[in-house]
């Protein structure tokens, strides 16, 4: 770790990477979007899309065909998922299905005129709240263990280098004792994840009637990495958390804190059992559609390979899906014969 330099030149990762996503000049507002650095479950196969809005009519079914029914896409990139989801729709739905985006770069240019663009949720949400790699772009604090044991402030420069600061204290020395305890060695790190809890029951709090699901790199208390997990991607590399705004910055999301923290009733599944459940499988097409229909055996093949993609161990399967219904019991039962990964 670096040791030299001026006092005002360091600063906590929470808002060194603040700045650095979200600021002025920050990656999320450069043209290129998500899309051109890394990809997601939305940019692998229109099957994710599919199984979302597959997902918001199941919701629909358990609210009572409403006749306003809502869908809102946190962290929306450029809105391929918004809309992939509104063409995914039936035409009943979609014709009552009000879309948001929310995302803070501007809106893009081409995109669907019934998606509203949005800096924030709306307030009073029927439907789904949708938040896909949201959660491991809110900035957290990250804590090292010193060398007499005491879980300290990591703070960087804009060029990456760091060093530790004060112990960690207060709600967040609170936070780390309960979700994510570093024994006293050191080097040991974690990140702090209180302002996600927070980000998670704020988004939960915006629907009146419906399901919140959040979709993320995701560990529990059983599977904490010793090291903490911050990392960077630059044009679909992983490299270096550099915060001067010129790759992402990311760490893993502790899910089972979230769902503790907003009121009770989440669960927590794999994306691989969550995507089965509403109907994505890797499964083969028949051999004997070869033969019979070989270009419909080949569209059935490469949705099969995309699936399984979605649905990999090791992979896009292993994400956590963090689920909430909000007044209705409905579209928590689409889940009720998948084991949870943890029960809050």
């Amino acid at each position: 770790m670096e040791a030299d330099g001026p006092a005002e030149e360091w600063r906590g990762w929470r808002a060194a990477a603040e700045e650095a996503l979200y600021g002025p000049d920050g990656f999320y507002r450069r043209p290129e979007g998500p899309a051109g650095h890394f990809r997601t479950s939305v940019h692998a196969s229109p099957l994710f899309a599919r199984a979302v809005a597959r997902l918001l009519c199941l919701v629909d079914e358990a609210l009572g065909r409403p006749a306003a029914l809502d869908f809102v896409d946190m962290a929306a990139g450029r809105g391929e998922l918004a809309a992939g989801v509104l063409a995914a729709l039936p035409a009943d739905v979609a014709a009552r299905t009000r879309v948001h985006a929310v995302e803070i770069a501007g809106r893009p240019g081409g995109l669907d005129h019934r998606i509203e663009w949005l800096p924030e949720p709306p307030r009073g949400i029927t439907g789904l709240l949708f938040a896909n790699e949201w959660l491991d772009n809110v900035p957290v604090e990250v804590a090292e263990v010193d060398a007499a044991g005491v879980p300290r402030r990591v703070l960087v420069r804009r060029d990456g280098s760091e060093r530790l600061g004060e112990p960690v204290a207060e709600a967040e020395a609170e936070w780390l004792a309960r979700w994510w305890p570093l024994p006293a060695e050191q080097g040991l790190r974690a990140e702090i994840g209180l302002p996600r809890d927070i980000s998670w029951a704020a988004a939960v709090s915006r629907v009146e009637r419906g399901l919140a699901v959040a979709v993320d790199y995701a560990h529990t208390a059983d599977t904490r990495p010793p090291f903490g997990t911050l990392t960077g991607f630059r044009e679909g590399r992983e490299t270096a958390p550099v915060p001067d705004g010129s790759c992402d910055i990311t760490a893993h999301v502790a899910l089972d804190a979230c769902a503790a923290y907003a009121p009770p009733g989440a669960r927590l599944l794999t994306q691989r059992d969550a995507l089965r459940a509403l109907g994505v499988t890797g499964a083969r097409p028949s051999l004997s559609l070869a033969s019979a229909r070989p270009e419909e055996y080949v569209r059935a093949l490469a949705r099969a390979g995309e699936a399984a993609e979605l649905t990999a161990a090791g992979g896009l399967g292993d994400f956590g899906w963090l689920v909430r219904p909000v007044g209705v019991p409905g579209p928590a039962a689409l889940f009720v014969d998948v084991p949870d990964h943890e029960e809050q």
